[in-house]
């Protein structure tokens, strides 16, 4: 990964590509100006809903210049950490509630040799931050409830952004949006001090890999709307 900084990052969940085409999808978001790509990995278990395992992670890896962002809605979440950062993980995020020991779940992802995300849901406060904000690079505040794509942003989570923004200070840790993101959301969380979006149905929608430049107008127009809000 390059040297943190704090620009909008546009991170597409591929959720919302062609499952059978996910290489030339990540190829097509990338050339249309994606900043990282967005994995999201749901147990059916932790989430009502199954995804991907660490061996697309591996088969899809090759086709990523950017930053492979895997996002983990499973629980548990320790087993798995070593098989995710072998398949190219850059970021692995863990939900604060997948377990009781997130200390040491941090810990080992960042003996994986990944970044570590800690990923929150809607209805979880940020009080458990204060002691770990030390192993941490990058939370990851919901704003749907995980488990599905195409959900209506909830909008009571802008204020915890902006109390998270305040924690974090000047340590170089990102914060990211994930669910409901949109030209119209995106502006809220970037004022608020986000500065990695998560977007999957906002940057697929109207193309394809024949014709991918909507997702480069999609992307475009979410990136524009955020940083007019800075």
């Amino acid at each position: 990964m390059t040297a943190f900084d704090r620009s909008i990052k546009i991170a597409p969940s591929i959720l919302s590509a062609d499952f059978a085409n996910f290489g030339q999808e990540i190829q097509a978001i990338e050339a249309q100006g994606a900043d990282w790509v967005h994995v999201d990995v749901m147990d059916g278990h932790f989430v009502p809903n199954l995804t991907f395992g660490p061996p697309l992670c591996k088969a899809i890896r090759p086709h990523i210049k950017t930053v492979m962002d895997v996002h983990l809605m499973i629980a548990p979440v320790d087993p798995y950490i070593e098989a995710f950062a072998e398949a190219g993980a850059d970021v692995l995020t863990a939900h604060l509630e997948a377990g009781p020991h997130i200390h040491r779940t941090l810990q080992a992802i960042r003996a994986a040799g990944c970044k570590a995300g800690l990923a929150l849901n809607p209805g979880t406060g940020l009080d458990a931050l204060t002691h770990l904000l030390d192993m941490i690079d990058l939370v990851c505040i919901m704003t749907v409830n995980p488990g599905f794509g195409g959900q209506k942003f909830i909008h009571s989570q802008v204020d915890k952004v902006k109390t998270l923004r305040a924690m974090i200070g000047d340590r170089p840790i990102h914060i990211e949006i994930d669910g409901g993101i949109t030209p119209e959301t995106a502006p809220l969380m970037a004022a608020a001090g986000a500065d990695v979006l998560v977007a999957g149905s906002a940057v697929f929608k109207g193309g394809s890999v024949a014709d991918p430049a909507p997702y480069g107008a999609n992307i475009r127009a979410i990136r524009a709307a955020a940083e007019a809000a800075r």
